[in-house]
């Protein structure tokens, strides 16, 4: 499926170039005080705060003869428009609205393209008086911006958002992604069994076991099938406190376990049942969650283990108390030996993976969002409120959210955790880590 498309039209020299060239990250189109500088239309690959569409930028809007060079460059603006999801009206508010621009704003209300209008070179005083101007076009509230500066994305982000988000519409990327190989890493301190477990999972002695820690010094990638899915396992070298790393060959190891971390999507920490959960088991534990990476733990040589009920309990407890910001982790008792657990720390990781590829809808999002402010609105520092607007899902692997409203950055940490908990355990992301950004729209005028 195409990505929405978004055409900027206005006048000549009202800035359409300098916006097309912040939204798409590089200077591509051509920018000069002189008028007409773009003739063509040109696309770009845009990217608005988590928002990725094409934008055209489009020759400025001139009423010469159709013959003529201007008129055929007008042919090419309408084109554009009429293909595009919406378009961005650009309008100069130091100049404020002229006759051309009022021509142009009667011509985009005839059309069925949405139009969201921009007040742009708003920054400082001069524009204030033309972002009023463009009320009378009649195409709503117009955005105060500036092309040159950056300002006022946030509220672009909100006005292109209805148009660009499509819920109805499969997120392929994602789809692909969720349904390729499971790039499943394997870590944990040195001679906890992971390579005893690899090779039970694969079925033959693949990787060289023994009694002697640190035999495995490379990650180690292994693409095989289970239950006729694809996997891609990743054997690693184990990870001992930093300041017991001293040799240049072990500090190497370490840093590859680090590459793998950061390729897999998910990572099983490995502990071991003879030793229980160690400090350095926490730290690894906090390394691939700090990573955005979906984390499981598992427990191995569990049929050498002693009291099974109460070692399992105390390292649940301890896991929830350690990592809190991702209470309830899948916690699986394994036997490399034996084989038991291996299948269900499978059939785990692919569910997982799930989770940390999953994306909510605009709508359902909004509307948990709703409750859940409802049921514990914002607290009021120093007596003043905290307006929360509305939450979106900015990207998935990992599930990260950015948060609308004014003050947030005065939200407390304890109210975000709060919605990142609410979003993990009712919107289905169990217990991935799920990142959130804040976002409040900048007042053009707040510093009049």
């Amino acid at each position: 499926m195409p990505q929405p498309l978004i055409a900027i039209v206005g006048r000549p020299n009202v800035g359409k170039s300098t916006l097309f060239n912040r939204l798409v990250g590089k200077k591509l189109a051509l920018v000069d005080d002189r008028p007409g500088v773009t003739r063509d239309r040109r696309e770009g690959e845009a990217s608005l705060l988590g928002l990725d569409f094409r934008i055209v930028d489009t020759a400025g809007f001139e009423t010469d003869d159709p013959q003529t060079l201007p008129g055929r460059m007008r042919a090419q603006t309408q084109a554009a428009v009429d293909e595009a999801d919406a378009a961005l009206f650009l309008i100069d508010s130091r100049a404020g609205v002229t006759p051309l621009d009022e021509e142009i704003a009667l011509w985009l209300r005839n059309s069925d393209t949405p139009v969201v209008l921009m007040a742009n070179k708003a920054e400082g005083r001069a524009g204030d008086a033309g972002v009023m101007e463009a009320y009378r076009l009649g195409l709503g509230d117009p955005i105060p911006f500036s092309a040159e500066h950056g300002e006022g994305l946030v509220d672009l982000f909100e006005s292109l958002r209805p148009h660009i988000e499509r819920e109805d519409e499969p997120f392929e990327e994602d789809e692909d992604e969720a349904t390729g190989p499971l790039k499943l890493a394997i870590v944990g301190r040195p001679n906890a069994g992971k390579s005893t477990l690899v090779n039970r999972m694969l079925g033959e002695e693949r990787m060289i076991t023994g009694p002697e820690a640190g035999i495995t010094r490379d990650s180690i990638s292994i693409d095989w099938m289970w239950r006729d899915q694809p996997v891609r396992l990743i054997d690693t070298a184990g990870l001992r406190r930093r300041a017991k790393v001293e040799d240049k060959l072990e500090r190497l190891s370490a840093a590859d376990t680090q590459r793998a971390i950061d390729f897999a999507e998910v990572v099983v920490l490995l502990l071991d049942a003879t030793r229980g959960l160690e400090a350095q088991d926490l730290r690894i534990a906090s390394q691939v969650i700090e990573e955005g990476r979906a984390l499981l733990i598992a427990v191995s040589k569990w049929d050498v283990a002693e009291n099974a009920p109460s070692l399992f309990q105390g390292i649940r407890g301890a896991l929830d108390d350690g990592l809190a910001q991702v209470k309830g982790l899948p916690l699986i008792t394994v036997s490399g030996f034996t084989g038991r657990g291996v299948d269900q720390l499978l059939e785990a990781a692919f569910s997982t993976r799930e989770a940390w590829s999953r994306r909510v809808g605009t709508g359902e999002l909004n509307r948990w969002f709703e409750r859940a402010i409802e049921a514990n609105p914002p607290p009021a520092p120093g007596g003043k409120r905290i307006k929360l607007r509305y939450l979106t899902q900015a990207r998935t692997r990992p599930p990260t959210f950015v948060l609308f409203g004014t003050r947030v950055d005065q939200l407390p940490e304890s109210y975000r955790r709060y919605l990142v908990n609410g979003i993990r355990r009712e919107l289905g992301f169990g217990a991935v880590p799920v990142r959130m950004n804040v976002r409040a729209p900048k007042n053009p005028f707040g510093n009049k």
